[in-house]
Formats: C-alpha cells, sequence, structure tokens
C-alpha cells in the first residue's frame, strides 16, 4: 500500500480545543504511527491565545481560532464553528477540553460523529468540579470517559473509561494529573476503535465489536 492509499483510508479528524490541548496532542501523537486510522486535519479553538494552538501551528497542523466573544449568539458560533470543520471536510470531530456548550442544531449536523472526553466516570460527576466533587463524595474510584456527544451535557453513547484509583490524601489537583495521564492513553485507543468503525451504536448504548477484555474485575484499593 502506498502512503497515498494509507492516508485516503484515514478517517479524517477535526479536533476542538479551548485551552493548553495535552489531549489533543496525544490524539495527534497517535495520529503519527502509520497504522494509525485516523488523520488530525485541523485544530480549531474557540480562544484566540489557546496555548494548544500555538503547539499545533508549530506542528506545521492547520489551525482556527474562532473567539466566541466576537458573536452575538451561541447559534452564530455555532454556525462558524461547522463551517470551519466542513472546511477541513473532517468526517469525526474530537471534543479535547472544548469548554463551550453546543446548540442542538450542531450536534445533530455531527450526529454520531462528534467524541467528547469527560474526566470522570459518566453517568457519574457530570459538569464542572468533577475531581472536587468526586473526593468529596468519598468514590474509590475515579477516572475518565469517552463518548458521543448529546445535546445535553455529558450525555451520550459511552465508548470507553479508564479508572484511577482515589488515593488517600489526594486533593483534586494530584487526582487530576492521575486521570489526565490516563486520558492521554483513553482518547487515542477511543478514537482509533471508533475510526476503524469498530463500534455499532444504537440510540444512547454504543458497543463494541468483538470487545476483549483483559482483566474482569478493577479493585481499589488493592487487596
Amino acid at each position: 500500500m502506498t502512503n497515498t492509499a494509507h492516508n485516503q483510508a484515514r478517517k479524517r479528524v477535526a479536533v476542538l480545543i479551548s485551552g493548553r490541548g495535552s489531549n489533543m496532542m496525544s490524539l495527534v501523537e497517535a495520529s503519527r504511527a502509520h497504522d494509525y486510522p485516523a488523520d488530525i486535519v485541523s485544530v480549531i479553538s474557540n480562544r484566540p491565545d489557546a496555548p494548544g494552538l500555538d503547539w499545533a501551528g508549530s506542528q506545521g497542523m492547520n489551525t482556527v481560532a474562532l473567539d466566541h466573544k466576537a458573536y452575538t449568539t451561541r447559534a452564530a458560533f455555532d454556525d462558524a464553528l461547522h463551517a470551519a470543520i466542513e472546511d477541513s471536510d473532517a468526517e469525526i470531530v474530537a471534543c479535547a477540553g472544548f469548554m463551550r456548550l453546543m446548540t442542538p442544531e450542531l450536534v445533530a449536523k455531527w450526529h454520531n460523529r462528534m467524541l467528547n472526553i469527560h474526566p470522570a466516570l459518566l453517568p457519574s460527576f457530570k459538569g464542572l468540579d468533577t475531581h472536587a466533587r468526586a473526593l468529596a463524595a468519598g468514590v474509590r474510584i475515579a477516572g475518565c470517559t469517552v463518548h458521543i456527544v448529546r445535546p445535553e451535557m455529558d450525555t451520550g453513547p459511552i465508548l470507553g473509561q479508564a479508572a484511577v484509583p482515589v488515593i488517600d490524601g489526594d486533593t483534586p489537583d494530584t487526582l487530576a494529573q492521575r486521570i489526565l495521564a490516563a486520558e492521554h492513553r483513553l482518547y487515542p485507543r477511543i478514537l482509533s476503535l471508533f475510526a476503524a468503525d469498530a463500534y455499532d451504536i444504537h440510540q444512547d448504548l454504543a458497543h463494541l465489536r468483538a470487545a476483549s477484555l483483559k482483566t474482569t474485575m478493577l479493585f481499589s484499593p488493592e487487596t
């Protein structure tokens, strides 16, 4: 297979960020593998000063800055965002720390083609301040979730999750660091499976074809 043929077979992905873009970076790094089924074709941010845009630009990637403050309505911004995604010919949208609630109309345009990563084990701890809330609830296991975007915040078919232990003495910052490391491993893996059409999606459930688990239990604390 030639490089041209290989590139044509890869799914084109636009990544949406609002800040440093560390999950975007993990997706870009993973996509550099010759057998990775997705190609990151554009990085789009609603904040022109997002550090992640500078990093993507330094890698020679296409970047787009759409300042949400320049739009009078959420719908107007979403129209511009949709146009930017379409300009990249993306087939999949990966939200990676994109801190904007989207209109139902935009979500509908990318139905079952838009992913998001959330720093909690959904459906628990939707929204913000997930780490502080998890610690306040006394959970022993925390983690992150990659899911398909639906109009309601942090809902949609769950594609994959990674769990990490909560350690005595954890602060929101220490727990966040542990979960972020898990995010950087989980998101590239799930995007790879999604781009390879490994999921069947029925309404609000996603089923991984020929799923295989290496372990059947996760214990915390270990016994």
